[in-house]
């Protein structure tokens, strides 16, 4: 199994090519692309299944998973800026709560990961 990168770039390469006009070819590539990524962006099964019945439902698909990808990894990173300024200056509890802020919107698997493991580090520190 390859990193997330390893099919979060092509996603982001494919969108990219989409917005500026090009159609979506449902190639088998395509399609293993878009199976494999899914799950990474906590897109279920059903949706996949769903969107790879129609070009324009796939395009909304890839769409999506470009957004999660980029709206998370947005999301994570300002948090953990925040989330590390807080911890310089003392401020333990508004750190965790950075934390917590992202925790009750992410969806991407990734990115929870990130910020559980900040937040129990946090914790850890404060006993």
């Amino acid at each position: 199994m390859g990193s997330l990168e390893d099919d979060w770039y092509p996603v982001r390469m494919l969108d990219n090519r989409v917005q500026q006009g090009e159609l979506l070819e449902l190639t088998p590539e395509v399609r293993d692309l878009l199976w494999r990524t899914a799950p990474t962006v906590a897109i279920p099964d059903s949706e996949v299944t769903a969107a790879l019945a129609s070009v324009e439902r796939a395009t909304a698909l890839l769409h999506e998973m470009r957004r999660r990808i980029t709206e998370g990894s947005n999301r994570i990173t300002d948090a953990l800026h925040r989330m590390y300024r807080l911890e310089d200056s003392g401020d333990v509890e508004g750190a965790r709560q950075q934390l917590r802020d992202v925790l009750a919107v992410e969806v991407v698997p990734h990115y929870r990961d990130i910020a559980e493991g900040q937040l129990e580090r946090l914790e850890g520190g404060a006993r």
